[in-house]
């Protein structure tokens, strides 16, 4: 395979391995290059270089349909012949074990084979980890597990991340959320915000515990046309109502759309309370965001959007 330092996104892939990866002739690849379609780095010598995470962009945005990304990286294979159920499962296993290599790959294949963030978190990550939870209730792993896991599907979804805003638009609408005060979750308002990126959002996530003054305070910097609030714990939840709904008043002052969701948000309290969606998982906020916001189009066969001008 001709590529040089090859660890992950971050690394450069030869002419030759790009063409095999996609399924077209050097030629085609040079000549994306030279349009400016497909970034490139050239070396010393006048070679050109490109980055795994512009290939990605190409065979997930370029309707290829020979492409075939485990010709640059074979730790991909395998992963999108399998259902999410399957899928989830895997995972648990890898998070028990405390595999980070093979959570990493499980994760990152589930996307490069064409899943959305927002399928992986709902339909892969959420149950594998409610399994991991429930062993740990159960007694049949320490809570060190359980940590250490939710720390290893953090990762690979940060590196995901990184890899998502390197090709993404300029001109974007803004969204911004967090976990209300309070709640110490971290991947829920991470799979929010990386399933936002993916969409075509420019997503600000404020992470766990983000008192309501902090969101208002979003409000006025960033002039977000989306705010989602994530609620995966409730400590108190009659200061949660008064201030979400003085926070929602607020939004609607800057004409921004909110989006509240999680585990522990109960009938109760949401039939009482205003906002603009309500989803018990990523899918519906992905959703509801498109229709403020529509994903970008996939370009026409064989022909990619046009990336940034080679370096």
């Amino acid at each position: 395979m001709n590529r040089t330092n090859f660890n992950g996104s971050d690394c450069y892939a030869s002419t030759a391995g790009v063409a095999r990866a996609l399924g077209v002739s050097v030629t085609t690849v040079k000549r994306w290059v030279d349009d400016g379609i497909l970034p490139a780095h050239r070396t010393p010598g006048g070679h050109r270089k490109m980055l795994m995470a512009d290939v990605v962009r190409l065979a997930r945005d370029g309707n290829l349909p020979q492409a075939d990304l485990t010709r640059l990286d074979p730790r991909l294979t395998g992963t999108p012949a399998a259902e999410p159920a399957e899928l989830a499962a895997r995972l648990a296993e890898m998070v028990r074990g405390g595999d980070a290599a093979a959570v990493r790959a499980l994760i990152h294949g589930c996307y490069h084979s064409g899943l959305a963030i927002e399928v992986i978190a709902d339909a892969v990550i959420s149950p594998a980890l409610a399994r991991v939870g429930h062993d740990w209730e159960a007694g049949r792993i320490d809570v060190l597990h359980e940590h250490r896991g939710t720390q290893l599907v953090a990762g690979a979804v940060y590196e995901l991340k990184a890899t998502i805003e390197r090709r993404a638009d300029r001109h974007r609408l803004v969204a911004v959320g967090g976990a209300v005060e309070h709640d110490h979750y971290v991947l829920p308002s991470l799979l929010a915000q990386v399933a936002l990126l993916d969409a075509g959002w420019e997503a600000v996530n404020l992470g766990p515990n983000t008192p309501f003054a902090s969101l208002r305070r979003a409000l006025d910097e960033f002039r977000p046309r989306l705010v989602w609030v994530s609620i995966s714990y409730l400590a108190q939840p009659a200061a949660f109502e008064r201030e979400y709904a003085e926070f929602f008043q607020v939004a609607r002052s800057f004409e921004a759309a909110v989006a509240i969701g999680g585990r522990a948000l109960p009938d109760s309290i949401r039939t009482r309370i205003p906002y603009t969606t309500y989803g018990d998982g990523l899918g519906q906020l992905v959703t509801f965001a498109t229709t403020l916001h529509p994903r970008p189009k996939p370009p026409r066969r064989g022909r990619p959007p046009r990336g940034p001008a080679v370096l």
